[in-house]
């Protein structure tokens, strides 16, 4: 009996922990169902959109953390970077972060950006600056220019104004995890990212 009961006990214990592990972010208030969610490839992997802006001191703050964490992954999460596109300055730092994705320049070269920005205090508000940025990086000033108004970063940048009206962004950074949620911007970003991890352990068996 009193076997029993101890196991009873355990087992209590073991689903009050389950309910409690469950209920420690809620679906409404630490992350919400985006009313018109992306359509997302269903390959085994839950992708992670992290929504920014060169130019947000919270982003730049953010970066070590958002690297670190994708760093930290399996193969079944993939961490994809969406810039925001709201006016024209958006539009062009958009159009920079897909030119050094397409020139395949170092990945550190986006963290460059941020501190060119942030600690240099050279906004890169025009294509001259962009050119005169990159060529630190050994990309001929035609060469940019070319990349930076190319179809193919053009249309990406098109895309991207396309999703952030989809997905309703309003401010970054944002975490969306496979196009469907949403998550609040709320506390400190090693918070924020435990929620990632929370609605990303769900979605796992959807993705």
């Amino acid at each position: 009996m009193r076997i029993f009961m101890k196991n009873s006990y355990t087992l209590l214990l073991l689903f009050i922990f389950t309910i409690s592990v469950n209920a420690e972010y809620r679906l409404g208030i630490d992350y919400v169902l985006i009313d018109n969610p992306l359509q997302v490839k269903r390959d085994g992997v839950v992708e992670v959109t992290e929504s920014f802006w060169y130019g947000c001191a919270a982003c730049y703050s953010f970066e070590p953390s958002i690297n670190s964490w994708a760093a930290q992954q399996g193969d079944d999460v993939r961490l994809t970077k969406m810039p925001i596109t709201w006016g024209a300055i958006h539009q062009l730092h958009a159009a920079l972060y897909y030119t050094i994705e397409a020139l395949k320049l170092d990945p550190s070269t986006h963290s460059a950006v941020f501190v060119t920005i942030h600690k240099e205090g050279n906004f890169l508000q025009n294509t001259k600056a962009i050119q005169n940025f990159l060529e630190k990086f050994g990309v001929a000033p035609e060469m940019s220019e070319q990349y930076l108004t190319s179809f193919a970063v053009t249309q990406r940048v098109n895309r991207g104004i396309k999703y952030a009206r989809q997905l309703k962004v309003a401010a970054v950074p944002q975490m969306i995890v496979d196009g469907k949620y949403m998550i609040q911007n709320k506390g400190s970003y090693s918070e924020m990212l435990k929620v990632v991890d929370h609605v990303v352990e769900l979605q796992k068996p959807n993705s």
